[in-house]
């Protein structure tokens, strides 16, 4: 059988091979804690469960909706960021999208051509490489600073005639840093003057700790703004991952484009989960922050405990999403192993416990950890690593 160019050419998602060879352990009768997947741990909250129960029960759910969203949801989210950010997005800026990761990946078949070019700092979510990719464009990785963020002096080192967009993700997965207001304005300005596009993938910023302050680049000037292109979703705050609702406020023109794919593609988001969404995103938003602090909470119970871990370097702290990502180079040295990939798959076969190899991310050497997981089950994991690690040093 003969296979597309662009099938063969993408690679499948690394946190979702882990997760799925972890459920299949699990499924087998082993014990394992698994913390290679970001999603969090807690049940959509009641209030918006009930509001899926009574669009089903109207028939509110039985139908097609418009391919880019209720009327009333684009509604919600244009007041929802306009609360959170003062800054107003037309519902006709809006479009609605299967997940944040649906909305990233119409964005690319938009936005770019074959042998365009799109910027990722390094390390970087799996997807985007990927999702680049299958749009026929080149992904090139941004190196990163000791804080994982990129500069104007990396960008320069990146940066070509063929270079199209760039990605800024904050607060970042896999390193939960997040980007200072100056830092996105010298970026923005960057951008501006070699007119690139930003997409600012904000999925995590209502999720940051210890008196973090989050920035989006759609609250700084003017030119900025109109050089971004935002994207959001409710999967991570609101614990609704299984949801997939996403979306994109952007200039008239592109969200006119984003829409004419849309309509061949997925033809509308599910209608229960938009009408659950504009409960989570008109409703009582103390549950966000009630999940927030409990990822705070195990963020400093956690993180400590990673540093006692021989060959664990954990020089940089997160400060919002939820993953923590150790240089584990040492690790490595420590267990007689060759690679990261291997202390992955070591720790998932005798430790039993799953994380995700920092090669994914463009960074070998590191894992990434998620600590969405209860924090019974992540001191229970920590332990375990911490237990394989010391075998080695006795």
């Amino acid at each position: 059988m003969k296979f597309s160019k662009r099938s063969l050419a993408v690679k499948p998602s690394a946190t979702v091979k882990v997760s799925n060879k972890a459920k299949q352990m699990i499924a087998d009768g082993i014990d394992v804690i698994n913390l290679g997947i970001g999603e969090p741990d807690f049940q959509t909250p009641d209030s918006i469960d009930q509001a899926a129960i009574e669009a089903i029960n109207s028939g509110k759910a039985s139908f097609y909706t418009p391919a880019s969203g209720l009327s009333a949801l684009k509604d919600a989210i244009s007041q929802r960021i306009k609360a959170d950010f003062d800054v107003f997005y037309s519902p006709d800026n809006i479009s609605v999208t299967n997940g944040a990761k649906m909305a990233l990946y119409t964005l690319m078949q938009v936005l770019v051509d074959e042998g365009d070019e799109v910027l990722i700092p390094k390390p970087g979510w799996v997807s985007y490489e990927q999702q680049i990719v299958l749009a026929g464009a080149n992904p090139v990785m941004v190196s990163t600073n000791d804080e994982f963020k990129i500069t104007e002096e990396t960008l320069n080192e990146a940066v070509t005639k063929n270079t199209r967009l760039l990605i800024i993700n904050s607060p970042q997965n896999p390193t939960g840093t997040i980007y200072t207001k100056e830092e996105l304005t010298a970026i923005g300005n960057w951008a501006i003057m070699h007119n690139i596009m930003i997409i600012a993938d904000d999925i995590y910023g209502s999720l940051v700790y210890n008196g973090a302050e989050f920035t989006s680049l759609i609250q700084l000037d003017d030119n900025i703004v109109a050089q971004t292109i935002l994207v959001n979703g409710l999967s991570k705050s609101y614990s609704m991952t299984g949801w997939r609702i996403g979306y994109i406020a952007a200039a008239p023109e592109i969200i006119s484009k984003v829409n004419a794919i849309l309509s061949h593609s997925t033809s509308n988001p599910a209608a229960v989960s938009q009408y659950a969404s504009i409960a989570a995103l008109t409703g009582d938003q103390s549950v966000v922050e009630q999940m927030r602090l409990a990822f705070e909470d195990r963020l400093n119970k956690i993180y400590p405990l990673l540093q006692d871990v021989p060959g664990f370097n954990m020089a940089v702290k997160p400060q919002g999403a939820f993953y923590m990502f150790p240089n584990v180079e040492e690790a490595v040295r420590i267990a007689g192993l060759s690679s990261s990939s291997e202390l992955v798959e070591k720790l998932l076969d005798e430790a039993h416990v799953a994380t995700v190899d920092g090669a994914a991310f463009g960074l070998p050497g590191y894992l990434r950890l998620s600590y969405a997981a209860s924090l019974d089950n992540l001191i229970e994991a920590v332990s375990r690593i911490n237990e394989y690690m010391q075998s080695f040093t006795k």
